[in-house]
């Protein structure tokens, strides 16, 4: 497949110019966009075909970037994030200021998800910056954990494809809306209602 690249540093120099990369993560593999060196995340929107209303979750490197990009934050949200992070659940909270314009939804918040991949922290600490990740698949089709089953197209207009099958677990994060006094599932993943 044309793009593969499995230097790290190479991945690092793509986010550093503002461009996409393929990364695997403890779920799914990602298309991914640094918002501290990309201003806007419209060019994961373009690739994927998504609808510009979908907003992009962030990977981040731990619990204590709920306090940095979310504000009014539920009691339930630290615990969720205690319990279950690193691991395949997305919390969606209210975007503080740290967060830019285009990255927010419509409604103002963001989705926040510690992913359990030394890939990804390896790229979050190099950076010193969040990742807005989407499944990297086209919309409407299935995501994938293995990387000869990504989209040809997509890994050949991205600056760099990292790969690593043996972390995944193959299934997109479990999305809780933690935004109201009570946690709502807006999509089930790995972890069920039970287990939260």
């Amino acid at each position: 497949m044309q793009g593969i690249n499995t230097n790290l540093e190479s991945a690092l120099d793509a986010l550093r110019a503002g461009e996409p990369i393929i990364i695997p993560t403890d779920t799914v593999y990602g298309l991914a966009l640094a918002p501290a060196y990309a201003s806007s995340p419209e060019v994961l929107f373009r690739l994927k075909d998504r609808p510009f209303d979908k907003p992009l979750p962030w990977l981040v490197q731990g619990k204590e970037a709920l306090a940095v990009y979310g504000w009014d934050l539920s009691a339930y949200a630290y615990s969720l994030a205690e319990r279950f992070w690193p691991g395949p659940l997305t919390l969606i909270v209210k975007a503080s200021l740290q967060v830019p314009e285009h990255y927010r939804s419509i409604q103002g918040t963001i989705g926040l998800r510690h992913a359990k991949h030394p890939m990804v922290q390896a790229l979050l600490e190099a950076l010193g910056s969040p990742l807005a990740v989407t499944s990297a698949n086209r919309s409407g089709r299935p995501a994938t954990s293995s990387f000869d089953k990504l989209d040809e197209v997509l890994v050949s207009n991205v600056a760099a494809a990292l790969q690593d099958d043996s972390r995944s677990g193959g299934l997109a994060s479990t999305v809780i809306d933690a935004t109201s006094v009570e946690p709502a599932v807006l999509r089930q993943g790995p972890l069920s209602l039970s287990d939260l």
